[in-house]
């Protein structure tokens, strides 16, 4: 066998396929093939008048390779807006939305055909590209500079399937907007931050690593997020070595926000500021500072990062949202009206009308983008609890059809964690499905390790496994990335807590609870009762009968044992029989019927 090294040319290369063929072949294969056919003629074209050629097509793929970016880049911006002119003219060709991928990168040519790394990236970058747009690489947007009138928006470092190191990938921008297809409207108008490298405030050269450090793990943490795009780390230090004002540097770089902070250590202390800013007005957005000390170099690191960037990922929703409330009805894009389906559903907690609210948002963002995935993601987190509160007479049905929603968001975007989390608890409390429920909560917390819901529904999820111990650490791990945890989470480290025996410590967590549940009382009332504090549990046992006849005025909490051994069975889905006979004794002990 000849193992020597074949040679390789340093090309640009254009990847393109149709968004959603599978689907579309499925409802009518013939027009969707003959359409296609006429499309990828008008593609070839377009490809071989800037200069390039068709290596080969598979299906409703083309690969292309041109002898410079620039050709290339034009090639792909030429193509999607003769095929958005044509959408306007021919409904058959509306339906086919091609996404485009453009690498610079070294290929192997091979009997007519292209291989490589430069190849492949070409193919990832594709599959980051919007329905209708274009995505490119750092070497493609640094080869064509401003010789095109377009813009760039950044997507940050791109950890992509079979490619060792992370990539740094471009959404390409025409007059202001994606390149999409006449009347679509652009799902991705998310907020874009700059986070500038942070500056060392002692003149000791050996702190660099730290200040570096904390950068790095507050940028790659954002990156993980699917709501805000983060400016590429090589384009941060470039801004920042220009010396210019951080609002100016944002702006050259078309960014919403901008972070920037410093770290001071002095002996054993250390204090990292930090410092956000809304580019557009240049007003404060959030300011923050942490002291710690330097016991744990590398804990401390990730410790302050992870708080930041808990804290910085509110803000910034926070700040989009209240753009979006700002904004006249007419004028949603798809972002928008999950922005305001998020407001309206902004709590486990919510009214059955502001959840009716939320879904007519989300519905609106799927009419508007039918490939947004959180738009899938919000209708599923709607459609569970309405299962789950019984809001309506078919709840079996809205359980269905939130993991129909929500095995559809993760379909349409599998990198997404969160629309991955909601699968896991629709999964877990719909189907009582542990296995399932676990495959996609492992995937929500290798996909994003910052999202503090994971580990509070990890926390319950492993409680009612039978390891109360791994969920109080989990927990714990909650309570670490966001101080201020909602009721779920406190409600899931005091039931871990009772089933270990350490009934104090449950009243604690449940005592930090704002609006607590009537089956928080009931399991408080329980830990009273295993303490022997019986006045305090029979006060507790009455409060619970309180709000469970707010609930069901029509229900009488002191009759139809049935019903309520199946209200305490849902409640607790325990796997291990023990851990269900030991909290339903303490509720029993506390005089209510289990």
């Amino acid at each position: 066998m000849d193992d020597k090294r074949l040679p390789r040319k340093l090309a640009a290369i254009l990847y393109a396929d149709v968004a959603g063929y599978s689907r579309l072949t499925g409802e009518n294969e013939d027009v969707t093939h003959h359409t296609l056919r006429e499309c990828l003629d008008r593609l070839s074209t377009t490809i071989e008048s800037h200069e390039g050629s068709v290596v080969h097509y598979a299906g409703d793929a083309v690969l292309a390779r041109f002898d410079a970016a620039l050709d290339a880049l034009s090639a792909a911006i030429d193509a999607q807006e003769k095929f958005s002119q044509c959408a306007e003219e021919d409904d058959r060709i509306a339906q086919l939305r091609f996404r485009i991928g453009v690498n610079l990168g070294d290929v192997i040519e091979d009997r007519g055909d292209i291989y490589g790394d430069g190849v492949n990236i070409a193919a990832r970058l594709e599959a980051l590209a919007d329905a209708g747009g274009i995505c490119v690489s750092e070497s493609v947007r640094i080869a064509v500079g401003n010789k095109l009138s377009i813009g760039f928006e950044s997507l940050g470092s791109q950890q992509v399937k079979n490619i060792a190191e992370p990539i740094v990938a471009y959404r390409v921008l025409i007059d202001g907007s994606t390149t999409q297809r006449a009347g679509a409207t652009r799902a991705d108008s998310k907020p874009s931050i700059l986070v500038l490298p942070f500056v060392s405030k002692t003149s000791d050269a050996d702190d660099l690593y730290l200040v570096e450090g904390i950068t790095d793990e507050i940028r790659l943490g954002l990156c993980r997020f699917r709501g805000v795009v983060v400016i590429a780390r090589g384009t941060s230090h470039k801004l920042k070595d220009q010396s210019i004002d951080p609002v100016e540097a944002a702006s050259q770089v078309k960014a919403d926000y901008v972070l920037e902070g410093s770290v001071r250590k002095a002996g054993n202390k250390v204090r990292v500021s930090t410092d956000l800013v809304r580019v557009s007005t240049g007003q404060q957005v959030w300011a923050e500072r942490y002291d710690r000390t330097l016991e744990d170099l590398f804990e401390i690191q990730d410790e302050i990062s992870q708080r930041i960037i808990t804290k910085l990922i509110g803000r910034i929703e926070e700040d989009s949202r209240g753009d979006a409330l700002r904004k006249g009805t007419e004028n949603l894009t798809a972002y928008d009206c999950v922005l305001r389906g998020n407001h309206y559903f902004n709590d486990w907690r919510c009214s059955p009308e502001n959840a009716q609210l939320a879904a007519e948002m989300y519905q609106r963002a799927i009419e508007l983008d039918p490939e947004y995935a959180a738009a899938y993601t919000g209708l599923a987190a709607v459609h569970f609890h309405h299962f789950e509160k019984e809001w309506t007479d078919t709840p079996d049905e809205s359980g269905d059809m939130s993991i129909q929603l929500a095995r559809k968001a993760v379909e349409l975007d599998p990198d997404d964690s969160f629309a991955r989390l909601v699968l896991a608890i629709a999964y877990f409390k719909v189907k009582k499905n542990f296995e399932l429920s676990n495959t996609q909560l492992q995937a929500a917390m290798e996909l994003n390790p910052n999202q503090y819901w994971s580990y509070c529904f990890k926390c319950w999820f492993s409680t009612c496994e039978g390891d109360p111990e791994e969920g109080i650490q989990c927990g714990t791990e909650a309570i670490r990335r966001n101080p201020l945890l909602p009721d779920a989470c406190l409600y899931s480290i005091g039931f871990a807590e009772y089933l270990s025996g350490r009934y104090e410590k449950a009243i604690e967590a449940y005592g930090r609870m704002s609006h607590p549940y009537a089956e928080d009382e009931a399991c408080i009332a329980a830990c009273y009762a295993q303490l022997g504090r019986l006045e305090e549990a029979a006060k507790a046992a009455n409060e619970f009968r309180r709000l469970i006849a707010l609930k069901t005025p029509n229900k009488d909490p002191a009759t139809d044992l049935e019903k309520w051994k199946g209200y305490w069975l849902n409640i607790f889905p325990l796997k291990d029989q023990a851990a269900l006979d030991h909290i339903l004794d303490g509720i029993r002990k506390a005089g209510l019927i289990a």
